[in-house]
């Protein structure tokens, strides 16, 4: 029988008792605050210590792909203009920095609830379409983002806006251009929470829902669930993952403009989820590393990097089309009429 990282995994997780778990989590959240320790050796890239790809790409990434992966993989629904609420939380930043005396954490919950609201407007609005519809219309409202914000003089047009302030020393931590490793540490923190609010509704009721509506949304009615109110919670709490990355971004590059958050972004994040493994966090969170880091650490090649890129994207999905970790199949929803709201 070939070896499957993930069964080997899940029956390692399943056979352990309640503090055997913690011990394992907690040895993985011990290895991932101590990754800037490796600075300096083999996995540093050509041209920025390992260190620096740590927080951006890789965190950023990371984050905003857990944020995508209950959209696309949990929920089942395409979303192409994802980078919108990641701009929406990068420009929050920059607008309040300039115009109010707040700083980078009393400003991201900001972020994240207008990356909420925008959520919520965008999913009030087309989440009764499907498919190929849904995916055009998001694609559409990234577009719209980012040339508005193109064209506004209020938010610096094609300009965009510097000198973003740094977050204040906290904890005797600082935060300025050198400090990539405190960086990486908040993004890590904002990375284990997700993870953790994920879990939780993926054992409850939204998670049972989200799973009834991406296996076949149409029985899902049927059967009582209520999937309009279940798909927006998906783009909501997707859109808020997506504003704090944004925020973050914004505090550590002091700078932002329309042309960094293009439909690309939104493209790239979705190659993440698709290559980890459409609905399990772990693959997703290894895709998005492993996606994040690849392009870095072979940039000596200069623009062929791109083609190595695509070629590892083609090669791992005709090998595995689920993921490099893919998620679980249930042969059953688990719901019953009535059961879910």
């Amino acid at each position: 029988m070939p070896f499957n990282l993930r069964d080997t995994g899940a029956t390692l997780w399943a056979n352990s008792n309640k503090w055997q778990r913690y011990l394992i989590a907690g040895v993985i959240i011990v290895g991932a605050f101590a990754l800037p320790l490796l600075e300096g050796t083999f996995l540093n890239t050509p041209r920025t210590p390992f260190v620096s790809v740590l927080f951006y790409p890789i965190g950023v990434y990371v984050l905003m792909a857990l944020g995508l992966n209950v959209v696309v993989g949990k929920s089942g629904l395409l979303d192409l203009g994802y980078v919108a609420f990641y701009a929406v939380g990068a420009y929050t930043a920059g607008i309040l920095s300039m115009h109010t005396k707040l700083n980078t954490w009393e400003i991201l919950p900001v972020g994240i609830a207008l990356a909420m609201l925008s959520g919520f407007v965008l999913g009030a609005a087309v989440l009764r379409l499907r498919g190929d519809y849904l995916a055009i219309v998001t694609l559409g409202f990234g577009e719209i983002i980012r040339i508005t914000a193109l064209n506004s003089s209020a938010v610096g047009g094609a300009n965009g806006i510097s000198n973003i302030p740094n977050p204040p020393t906290t904890f005797g931590f600082t935060f300025d251009l050198e400090s990539d490793r405190n960086y990486y540490w908040v993004v890590l923190i904002l990375i284990i929470i997700t993870i953790l609010i994920i879990r939780g509704l993926s054992a409850r009721r939204p998670g049972r829902a989200w799973e009834s509506i991406r296996q076949d949304e149409d029985v899902a009615e049927l059967m009582g669930v209520n999937t309009y109110k279940y798909k927006l919670w998906a783009f909501v709490f997707g859109a808020s993952v997506g504003g704090a990355a944004g925020v973050l971004f914004a505090s550590k590059a002091m700078f932002i403009a329309p042309n960094i958050f293009n439909y690309n972004i939104s493209i790239l994040i979705l190659a993440f989820v698709v290559f980890g493994g459409m609905g399990n966090i772990w693959g997703v969170v290894f895709g998005a590393v492993l996606l994040s880091y690849i392009p870095e650490r072979i940039r000596f090649i200069s623009e062929a990097r791109m083609l190595i890129f695509g070629l590892v994207l083609i090669i791992m999905m005709n090998l595995r089309p689920d993921g490099l970790l893919p998620r679980k199949k249930r042969e059953k929803i688990g719901i019953a009429g009535g059961e879910i709201k």
